[in-house]
């Protein structure tokens, strides 16, 4: 199949779409033509995206699905450290559900984010059924439980969270959240957790903006990558799905005040000078 689609009337030889191509699939022609190299392509769409001319089609990533930008769009330096110092992770939600619309904007914006050779390999997951949410916590905690009765390397970490819970009825796990979203991938695809974070990352930034809030919800993806079936029979996750990542989301109860303080920043240098 050909996927370059040059327009030669268009095209002025400048080479950009060959010199970005992350698998050097692109090559030129004497006559400083973009043609296949002969390489793999991984259909990512640079390089009609960075041509000047809008000369390159490419048929897997068309000019049509891709947005002109007038300028290409930074945040200047203060605030753009101001909005990511600001991110935190929420465990106080109000009770309002959130409109199934806002929760897909959420994700139409995760599902931007980069991953391993553009795979793209992340499927969502949204639990909004308040008795699931609660049988998700009853489930992982469960899992906590017999951890520490059998003693399990981990388990110390458990301990506190269990017994809170058992003592108060408090949800420790998904923290009353309105809404769960879990990240799934294939079972054999290697990079599966590394494309999830950083998929749920671009949702946890993206989410103030709608008023929403996040957190990662760690303990649910342990119980169920260690197979925990009475999880996995609740979540009813395709067999050839495995769970790689889940961040709980509402709208926040409170808003912080401060900027929390980071341990010091620690740089080793290899310089010329």
């Amino acid at each position: 199949m050909i996927l370059l689609n040059v327009d030669k009337e268009k095209c002025i030889g400048c080479g950009i779409c060959a010199e970005i191509c992350p698998k050097n699939y692109i090559g030129m022609t004497d006559k400083r033509i973009p043609v296949d190299a002969g390489h793999v392509c991984i259909d990512c769409g640079q390089c009609g995206a960075i041509c000047p001319r809008a000369a390159l089609n490419h048929t897997h990533a068309p000019l049509t699905n891709q947005v002109t930008l007038d300028t290409f769009q930074v945040l200047n330096a203060e605030i753009a450290e101001k909005f990511l110092r600001s991110r935190r992770s929420i465990r106080a939600y109000k009770k309002d559900i959130i409109p199934k619309n806002k929760i897909l904007k959420l994700l139409n914006v995760a599902r931007l984010a980069p991953s391993s050779n553009n795979s793209q390999s992340v499927q969502y997951m949204v639990i909004d059924n308040k008795s699931i949410l609660q049988s998700i916590t009853q489930a992982t905690i469960a899992w906590m439980d017999e951890a520490i009765i059998n003693k399990e390397p981990f388990s110390d970490n458990f301990v506190d969270l269990a017994e809170h819970y058992h003592k108060t009825g408090q949800d420790v796990i998904l923290r009353n959240a309105p809404c769960f979203i879990l990240a799934l991938s294939e079972k054999n695809f290697m990079r599966g957790r590394d494309n999830t974070h950083f998929s749920l990352a671009y949702a946890e930034l993206f989410a103030p903006s709608l008023g929403l809030g996040t957190c990662w919800t760690g303990l649910v993806e342990t119980c169920a990558r260690s197979g925990y079936q009475p999880l996995l029979e609740l979540l009813d996750i395709p067999e050839n799905l495995i769970v790689t990542g889940g961040i709980i989301v509402g709208y926040p109860k409170y808003s912080y005040k401060r900027l929390v303080d980071r341990s010091p920043l620690i740089v080793t240098w290899h310089s010329t000078s």
